[in-house]
């Protein structure tokens, strides 16, 4: 909760006054019984019709009063809890977007759905009934016991007695339905969790012919919930009409009992209405703080969902010299410094002084990098040494397993090495902004991912302010602009959410021009191109060479045709360096690529290669 109310200091002022609103209320309707008795007692049985016309108006003007301050108190409120709920979200996104590889395998993204959707809404419904019932209450509680007792004493009993079966129920259904609360948002997660596996995974399950299967799964998790859902509700259901059942029956209590005294003339009727008016404004409190007794802890155990991930820290985050700007040494940062007066780019360290940021010539080196999954044991790569030069392409490629796309997820920081270090232009790439770094690579993955909006949209993703231009000439390099022109918009056709109105070797021709429109020092290109033909890799791998020529390029492939070009091929194994050369040279000098590419080229070609 801790955690959670941060996001509400800001609106103190605003909750100071919904509490003097609410104040205001409170007091004009506890004035009211205590006009309506002298009405009764002063008016209608003296048959004073000017004491009736007098307290009357005053009594309608009360009762404006109270509804201009509930509407004032209730608008205030809603607005605190939205903006406060709008915050909450704010900063799940930013601390969600801010993990690295190992926090998102803390969580599931089901999950993190959940908890920025439903378990936020929850905490903005209770934070608006806390805020008109918390203090409302409260106020018109004690203030309609003081008012009661100065009415009648003897009459008070019914009061306790009703207050002491409340609180009783109350108990009762606090530690009856609290538990479920959370077990009712694990539920929900599990949900959420087989919905998006089963949309994600819809060929999957169509290809196995598991529909049935996934069906039950569904339904299972489904009844699951529903179960949880019944019993909370029927709960809550139930309290309501008991309290009703309560203040009823105090209600009855006080009529018998109250004629009685009427009756021995040590009570007048307008103060037995009077009386029952206040001990019903006495229980209606009660029954307003039931309820937030009841919805707090559900809304507390969301808070707590939301606030274990907002106090995780990011394994990868920038250091203090990278956050200060005294160590950047890329070009990106040169964007964030200032412009010298001679045009150069600069960047000013933690003392204020400026000193240039020299331009980033792409220079990538592994020295000794070793990496073990976050509870793992086992390392993934061990004592991983290269160079990656500008001009040049490194290709990588191993067996399934051998740790390739690991690798390439260390150079961009999605992990932290455990061990070694890499280091761009000579500094540890642990010294640069992360931004910084990204701006400086252009990464393909080796699913293509695309957002729905348009083509171009899509490509200004890697460049915000590409001209058209930019874009054709990018997309004519991926080899996508023929079927870009094919499309009845062009450019500006949309593309549906996941990119499913597009082919996978045409989503990741797009995924590439969105790299190249980026214009990076590094490319990496991880997998990218196993899912295009054999003619248009080789017509890409053409263009891009033409296209990329003083940067650095890193290839992950399965092909050896893809790579067998490359200036320098790595062979993984078992994230081992198994091999480092050329393609010839490593067909006479590693076991291990030379198995990789018997199973791909003929002896006859191979000889060929050799020799």
């Amino acid at each position: 909760m801790k955690t959670i109310s941060r996001y509400y200091k800001k609106y103190i002022p605003f909750i100071l006054l919904i509490i003097g609103v609410l104040f205001g209320q409170a007091m004009c309707e506890l004035a009211l019984p205590g006009y309506m008795s002298d009405i009764i007692n002063e008016g209608i049985i003296m048959q004073d019709m000017d004491t009736i016309y007098r307290l009357g108006i005053i009594m309608i003007a009360v009762t404006l009063g109270s509804g201009i301050c509930a509407i004032a108190g209730s608008f205030l409120a809603s607005r605190t809890a939205a903006k406060s709920a709008r915050d909450i979200r704010s900063a799940l996104f930013r601390k969600v977007t801010s993990f690295s590889d190992a926090e998102m395998d803390q969580f599931s993204t089901a999950s993190l759905i959940t908890r920025s959707t439903n378990d936020v809404q929850m905490i903005q419904q209770a934070s608006v009934m806390i805020l008109r019932m918390a203090f409302y209450a409260p106020i018109m509680g004690v203030g309609a016991l003081i008012k009661a007792l100065n009415t009648n004493v003897s009459l008070t009993w019914t009061i306790g007695l009703a207050v002491a079966v409340i609180f009783m129920i109350m108990l009762m259904a606090f530690f009856l339905v609290l538990p479920k609360f959370k077990v009712l948002q694990m539920k929900l997660d599990r949900l959420n969790l087989i919905m998006k596996e089963r949309l994600s995974g819809l060929l999957v399950v169509r290809g196995f012919a598991r529909e049935n299967y996934e069906q039950d799964r569904f339904d299972a998790a489904n009844t699951d919930l529903m179960k949880i859902n019944v019993f909370v509700n029927k709960a809550m259901s139930l309290l309501m009409p008991a309290l009703m059942l309560i203040m009823n029956l105090s209600g009855i209590l006080i009529v018998w009992f109250g004629s009685k005294l009427i009756e021995a003339n040590d009570m007048m009727i307008g103060e037995m209405l009077a009386f029952l008016q206040y001990s019903m404004q006495i229980i209606m409190s009660f029954l307003f703080i039931t309820m937030m007794f009841i919805m707090v802890p559900r809304a507390a155990v969301s808070a707590q969902r939301i606030g274990k991930v907002l106090v995780v820290e990011p394994s990868v985050k920038d250091s203090p010299a990278a956050v200060s700007g005294s160590q950047v040494k890329s070009e990106a940062a040169a964007v964030s410094g200032s412009q010298g007066k001679d045009g150069e780019s600069s960047i000013s360290d933690s003392q204020g002084s400026t000193k240039e940021a020299p331009v980033s010539k792409g220079i990538l080196e592994f020295k000794n990098v070793s990496f073990a999954y976050p509870d793992s044991k086992e390392k993934t790569l061990c004592d991983i040494n290269f160079t990656v030069s500008p001009g040049k392409t490194t290709a990588i490629i191993g067996g399934t397993g051998s740790g390739k796309t690991t690798l390439v997820r260390l150079i961009t920081r999605f992990y932290d090495v455990t061990g070694g270090r890499i280091l761009l232009d000579g500094n540890d790439i642990r010294d640069i902004p992360q931004k910084d770094l990204r701006d400086v690579i252009g990464y393909v993955p080796q699913k293509g991912i695309l957002f729905s909006g348009t083509i171009a949209d899509n490509l200004r993703f890697g460049k915000e302010d590409a001209s058209p231009e930019e874009m054709e000439d990018a997309a004519e390099t991926a080899q996508a602009l023929d079927f870009i022109k094919s499309k009845n918009e062009g450019f500006e056709e949309l593309i549906t959410e996941g990119g499913t109105n597009v082919s996978g070797g045409q989503k990741q021709r797009i995924s590439i021009a969105r790299a190249l429109i980026k214009d990076p020092h590094i490319y990496i290109f991880d997998d990218t191109f196993s899912a295009l033909d054999f003619k248009t890799d080789a017509a890409l791998r053409k263009a891009l060479k033409q296209k990329i020529k003083d940067a650095s390029m890193i290839i992950v492939a399965q092909r050896i045709n893809t790579i067998m070009d490359a200036d320098q091929i790595i062979v993984l194994d078992e994230g081992e360096v198994a091999g480092k050369g050329t393609h010839k040279e490593l067909l006479s000098s590693c076991d291990v690529y030379r198995e990789i590419a018997l199973s791909q080229l003929s002896e006859e070609e191979l000889g060929r290669e050799m020799s």
